[in-house]
């Protein structure tokens, strides 16, 4: 990369967006949640804080969390919340939050993606092996390394 400040200030733009819309989608699930349940909003926040919460906890000397979710649940309602959220808006005919809640949507559903992209990015930056030849097994798991040996007859 040519100019790393230019690369930290686009990733960190990145970052802000990312953590802007996560937010205002937030803001836009709890409305939407406070509406169907007829609470405030801060009621609507405590029933999904409780919902999504993770607590750790020391089991057989071994740091776990446990949640009232199970990991394999968090997911999916999650992006069903989106969904719901985004049906209302649709519904109304409010466009913007419509846009917002997609956005935010993809987000989630591409993060883990996202987050192992810019980590293995980063390390093979900051860590390069020496030489011309790096071992490029440990950076693309697709390459296949093999030695072949003639044999005598």
């Amino acid at each position: 990369m040519r100019n790393p400040r230019l690369a930290i200030a686009a990733l960190l733009l990145a970052l802000i967006a990312m953590a802007a819309t996560s937010a205002y989608a937030g803001y836009l699930v709890i409305g939407v949640i406070a509406a169907y349940l007829d609470t405030g909003r801060f009621v609507a926040a405590l029933i999904l804080a409780v919902v999504f919460a993770r607590f750790p906890h020391v089991r057989q000397g071994k740091l776990r969390t446990i949640g009232l979710l199970p990991k394999a649940a968090r997911l999916p309602v999650m992006v069903t919340l989106l969904a719901l959220c985004m049906g209302s808006y649709l519904s109304r005919g409010e466009m913007v939050p419509v846009a917002v809640l997609g956005l935010a949507a993809a987000i989630v559903l591409t993060f883990r993606w996202i987050r192992l992209t810019v980590v293995n990015r980063v390390t093979s930056m900051l860590f390069r092996q020496p030489g011309p030849q790096a071992d490029r097994r440990r950076i693309d798991p697709t390459i296949i390394d093999a030695e072949f040996r003639e044999t005598k007859d």
